[in-house]
């Protein structure tokens, strides 16, 4: 809204310092300061009004060390989360924005069916909270939601680069050619990235092309499919990372920062020429959505490191993982979830294995055995011996390891 306002005093008045709200850069900025100032002041107001609701977490006995203490600790807390990512998005960013829109979507629509499974467990004494399949129908109507509109939708393109050849001859006869120059007219394209590969552009339709030419036309299906797989495994592996004190929350800025820098450059025509890669108009406005997500889980974060004063419950574990996912299929580095999210990867891996396991080998012995002493992953780095600040700590760099390896493949392939 202001940026519509600024826009409006410019063009009227020349107002000094409203083209400030014309740079990505300057409104990126604002964002995550005014979204840090919300979490953090009025944040405090929230985890108040939590207590005076009583909405504490039910702790169940794991026999982990410091686990009995965190009982009656507030939860639901990724209502500042939500709140704090939303104010500063819809005051400083281009509503008309398809991508702006699908995330404000995605952030309602997964805080809600997490707000739905807190609120049965803790106002409606269930402790199961929202069942699995009405969580997993959720996800997949999100899903559905997000891969028709990137689909279908006509602002959803991207550009592609004129050989090379011909971007020689360009240079050769004017050596100041615009970047703008030497890429084609925009187009839908249901291309994506793959990292670590020369030639790292992939297109959907190949999942279909190969069997007859003219099955292209319903690449859609694999598209949305993937859109789908991708938001239910991402969001599970932010609720499953939520484990302790500040883990989630800081893995997850970690990962959504990197994401910004993908944003930007990818909806920045000079960057994507300089770097060789796919340019994709309009995308950069995400931008302001990243860094007001950012300074909302830093904010957070003030009061869920150890000791926490709040946990963020399904509410926010299952919005943060829905964004993550969502702004990853947009900068068409879906496929770099797996090295970028790592920690969300190794904590879902975790869980899936020792269950697996434990079924297969009570099946043929009789008796369940255990790969991990506990899943998920940090809960059996607490059972080895390790505080929980130490384990969110280790996690944490490993997750900017990642995030340093996921930027590299902007220029490795």
């Amino acid at each position: 809204m202001l940026y519509y306002l600024f826009e409006y005093l410019e063009k009227q008045f020349q107002f000094p310092g409203a083209s400030l709200f014309g740079f990505i850069t300057f409104r990126a900025a604002l964002a995550m300061i005014l979204s840090l100032l919300i979490s953090t002041i009025y944040g405090k107001r929230i985890i108040r009004l939590l207590l005076k609701q009583q909405v504490g977490e039910t702790i169940r006995d794991l026999g982990l060390e410091g686990q009995q203490e965190k009982a009656g600790t507030p939860t639901m807390g990724g209502i500042i989360i939500i709140l704090a990512t939303l104010i500063p998005v819809l005051l400083l960013a281009k509503l008309e924005n398809i991508y702006i829109i699908l995330l404000i979507v995605t952030t309602i629509w997964m805080g809600a069916i997490g707000f739905l499974d807190d609120y049965k467990k803790k106002f409606k004494n269930d402790k199961e909270g929202l069942k699995g399949k009405f969580k997993v129908l959720g996800q997949v109507g999100l899903g559905i939601i997000v891969g028709t509109t990137l689909y279908f939708h006509q602002d959803v393109t991207m550009k592609e680069k004129i050989h090379v050849e011909q971007r020689k001859e360009m240079l050769a006869q004017n050596p100041d050619t615009p970047a703008s120059k030497f890429f084609k007219a925009e187009e839908k394209s249901t291309k994506t990235t793959i990292p670590f590969i020369k030639d790292n552009e992939f297109d959907y339709a190949k999942g279909l092309t190969w069997i007859s030419p003219s099955l292209g036309k319903y690449a859609w299906v694999i598209f949305i499919l993937v859109v789908i797989f991708i938001i239910t495994a991402v969001s599970n592996g932010a609720n499953l990372t939520d484990g302790i004190d500040g883990l989630a929350a800081g893995t997850s800025a970690i990962i959504v920062l990197t994401l910004g820098i993908f944003a930007w450059v990818s909806g920045n025509i000079v960057f994507a020429d300089y770097l060789d890669i796919m340019y994709i108009p309009r995308v950069e406005e995400i931008t302001i959505y990243i860094a007001a997500f950012v300074g909302a889980l830093i904010g957070f974060l003030w009061y869920n490191t150890y000791p926490a004063q709040v946990f963020m419950g399904d509410t926010g574990s299952l919005t943060i993982g829905g964004i993550i996912a969502v702004i990853a299929i947009a900068v068409r580095k879906e496929w770099l979830i797996p090295v970028l999210c790592g920690v969300f990867l190794a904590e879902n891996l975790s869980v899936v294995l020792q269950v697996s396991w434990f079924k297969y080998t009570k099946k043929k012995y009789g008796e369940g055995r255990r790969i991990f002493k506990m899943s998920p992953l940090h809960h059996h780095y607490q059972k080895i011996g390790y505080h929980e600040s130490k384990i969110v700590t280790r996690f944490w760099i490993v997750g900017i390891l990642l995030a340093i390896l996921s930027i590299v493949t902007l220029k490795i392939r």
